[in-house]
């Protein structure tokens, strides 16, 4: 059993300020470790904002245009802001199996299922973390983040995918430490999708997800 019932899908409107969703995932976290609290799926949007991940490298902090703030996640630096899609996931790998690498690849592989469901090719590339797509120039371009941290074996965090951002933003950092590519969103790309479409493509695709979750194979995208 995959236990998708049993999981809360939230769907914020508006921004929500980046200090508030973190406290309130912190605690969810908590509670779900300790059994007082189902696990939870969280789709929001922040004001513009750097996050620093554990491994961020301050010479990577280019332009602090925006606040930056501490995110506890792995990873370096990355950008939110309005017009991209942010997903918290608060899941307790102590039952759907305790496998970060494979939960991270099924976050992955999570994700470019929605964007193949609106119209939106994009893959996985060896060595460099998070979704990529060619963009109008052919190039691989960087369309969705993934920053995971597990406490207790439940996770914290999730991913980011570009809608349509401000691309602009992202200049003020060096995204997730890759410099040599560029980033990307569906808007970029010519195939505009608004958040409540997208949300649908994740709901839809969310079960093949977590049912990945249990299985000892990687899940493919």
């Amino acid at each position: 059993m995959d236990g998708i019932d049993d999981i809360e899908w939230r769907v914020t409107p508006g921004l929500t300020p980046y200090d508030t969703a973190l406290a309130e995932m912190e605690a969810r976290a908590a509670a779900v470790a300790v059994g007082t609290a189902r696990e939870l799926i969280w789709l929001l949007e922040h004001p513009p904002v750097y996050t620093a991940g554990t491994s961020a490298d301050p010479a990577e902090l280019v332009d602090p245009r925006f606040p930056v703030m501490p995110a506890g996640r792995g990873g370096r630096y990355t950008y939110h802001g309005p017009g991209q899609r942010v997903g918290y996931l608060v899941l307790d790998l102590n039952k759907r199996g305790r496998d970060v690498r494979c939960f991270v690849h099924a976050v992955e592989g999570w994700v470019i299922a929605a964007l193949r469901h609106v119209g939106i090719e994009s893959f996985r590339a060896p060595g460099r973390i998070g979704i990529w797509a060619h963009d109008l120039n052919g190039q691989e371009a960087k369309i969705g983040a993934i920053g995971i941290r597990v406490r207790r074996w439940v996770t914290l965090h999730g991913f980011a995918v570009n809608l349509a951002p401000d691309l602009s933003h992202f200049g003020g950092i060096v995204p997730c430490g890759i410099a040599d590519y560029p980033v990307t969103s569906a808007q970029a790309l010519q195939k505009p999708v608004d958040h409540a479409t997208f949300d649908a493509a994740l709901a839809f695709t969310r079960r093949p997800f977590l049912q990945s979750l249990s299985c000892p194979r990687e899940i493919e995208a």
